[in-house]
């Protein structure tokens, strides 16, 4: 099941995705359920299921995405968590643990959306990323209970702006719209199961080209390794988006580097979840 928000008519609203269309599901669900996020609050998402055999309500050229939700939720990210994107970086080790930083939700665009390079900087790279979206609040949550607390997965891509990055990762990596999330949440039974994850396969491609290719299974810390680190800082809550850090083949590790410039199209593309598709356009 993919689940997503978009706007259509200048009003944010939220369906169920499936081919030719959306299923509109605040007509149907809005009194109870406004938004997205208020489904995944509530651990509703079973609601929408029923509307699968529905016909569309618009097609998909009708709607502009909106990065997931249309309010605010946090949005925990993982620095260096593939082993050769760490070589790439010029880090001797891998980290021994998850590193953190918080991405703010005015730094993101829906699929299809611009993101754009800002005017005071043209060093501005590509990272792509699985998410997981969490639907069960916990603190402390063991390792082996923590897919229990998936609501879903997304896709992220992380635009980064290295010279600010140097001063430090989150002024780098929250400059306005420079990032994406989307197009919809799928559910933990639409995508592998973890026993297959060193096949699940992500790939990022600039222009056509493919720029990062690896699987979920390369990862240094895994998915429940994230859950139940970063659920010893704080308590996670339904809605919280939880990005799995990115593998090689970023533009700063390239010789020479090779850096997002208006016209160009990145994709990221995870088996099982789709694609996430932004143009680049100058500030």
């Amino acid at each position: 099941m993919k689940l997503g928000s978009f706007t259509i008519g200048g009003q944010a609203s939220y369906g169920l995705f499936m081919d030719g269309g959306v299923v509109d599901l605040a007509r149907r669900l809005g009194a109870n359920f406004p938004d997205l996020l208020a489904l995944v609050q509530a651990g509703a998402l079973g609601e929408a299921a029923g509307f699968g055999k529905e016909k569309p309500d618009h097609a998909l050229s009708a709607i502009t995405f909106l990065p997931l939700y249309a309010r605010h939720a946090d949005i925990y990210c993982c620095g260096r968590n593939y082993r050769d994107h760490v070589a790439e970086m010029g880090h001797a080790e891998a980290p021994s643990f998850p590193n953190l930083f918080m991405k703010t939700m005015g730094s993101l665009v829906g699929h299809e959306q611009p993101i754009v390079r800002p005017k005071v900087s043209d060093i501005f790279d590509y990272e792509s990323e699985l998410a997981v979206v969490i639907g069960r609040r916990g603190r402390h949550i063991a390792k082996e209970r923590a897919l229990d607390h998936v609501a879903g997965y997304t896709i992220f891509m992380d635009g980064s702006i290295r010279d600010w990055q140097q001063r430090t990762t989150d002024q780098g990596k929250n400059f306005r719209h420079t990032s994406s999330l989307g197009p919809w949440l799928v559910t933990p039974d639409a995508v592998p199961p973890p026993a297959t994850w060193d096949g699940w396969r992500i790939q990022g491609r600039l222009n056509g080209q493919v720029m990062q290719s690896s699987t979920i299974g390369a990862m240094i810390h895994t998915i429940p390794d994230l859950i139940a680190y970063y659920s010893t800082m704080a308590e996670l809550q339904p809605g919280d988006v939880i990005a799995t850090g990115t593998p090689s083949g970023v533009g700063h590790g390239r010789k020479p580097p090779v850096y997002l410039k208006p016209g160009d199209v990145f994709e990221v593309e995870i088996d099982g979840v789709g694609v996430l598709r932004n143009p680049v356009v100058a500030e």
